[in-house]
């Protein structure tokens, strides 16, 4: 067993590729910070995905609810705190917190974890695959994971075709790059004035190389709502991949 470090702490500058066209980080780029930061401590302690491999298992993620406080510039620098905080069965549970160099807050999230037996593609109990995980009693962002609702309709619809760079260690579509396709679907003009303030997305299958995507979203609600619904699925099968919702706030 490796060093028992309940927090990890990962530290990352906003570079020039990593922001849009008013100097901002971009989401997905706090998310591949947030997923930089999760596999960094958990090879730490020895569950990282390719230790996990030699027990023919790997990590699975299963949802995702973060709340955006505001968005850092080109340059600054930021800090990222990590932690396991809930195991519940077949479910682990990491939180994460996000500052920049002034202390203020960046962003807050919360996700859960399968872990998935290499040969029956099943998740089995985490306990018994990393029963050592040390945890940490404390929740950066309080949430339960509700269902995130079924889209049944939409006004938008976009295809992506799954690329070389979009695959993981798993061998799919990364789950970043699921948030990255449904933001895409946002109507232009309500991207200008607009930044994302919350997202839960919840993963329900898997894309592959070379696959077709179609990612679609309707705003939901008043016609001055904020709050837009999304979904992925895999062209032809019609296989929903994933299920997203998102709350929008004035870009000041």
């Amino acid at each position: 067993m490796k060093r028992r470090q309940r927090v990890y702490t990962g530290h990352y500058r906003v570079r020039s590729y990593e922001t849009d066209s008013r100097d901002r980080v971009r989401p997905v780029t706090l998310l591949n910070f947030l997923q930089d930061a999760a596999s960094l401590h958990a090879s730490l302690l020895g569950f990282s995905i390719k230790d996990l491999r030699e027990k023919n298992a790997t990590w699975m993620l299963s949802r995702y609810h973060i709340r955006f406080f505001h968005y850092p510039l080109l340059g600054d620098d930021l800090r990222v705190r990590t932690w396991r905080s809930v195991c519940e069965g077949y479910y682990a549970w990491r939180d994460f917190e996000v500052l920049d160099q002034h202390g203020t807050a960046v962003c807050a999230a919360t996700s859960s974890w399968m872990v998935l037996n290499l040969s029956t593609k099943r998740p089995v109990k985490v306990e018994s695959v990393v029963g050592d995980f040390p945890c940490l009693d404390r929740r950066a962002l309080s949430s339960g994971f509700s269902p995130v609702p079924k889209l049944e309709s939409w006004t938008r619809e976009l295809p992506f075709r799954v690329r070389w760079a979009d695959v993981d260690l798993n061998g799919h579509v990364n789950h970043a790059v699921y948030a990255g396709w449904a933001l895409e679907t946002i109507p232009p003009g309500f991207l200008m004035d607009f930044l994302p303030y919350e997202v839960e997305i919840s993963y329900r299958s898997e894309a592959m190389w070379g696959d077709c995507v179609l990612s679609r979203a309707s705003k939901i609600g008043a016609s001055d709502s904020n709050v837009f619904l999304h979904q992925l699925v895999r062209d032809g099968d019609g296989r929903e991949l994933t299920r997203l919702k998102t709350v929008w706030r004035p870009n000041h």
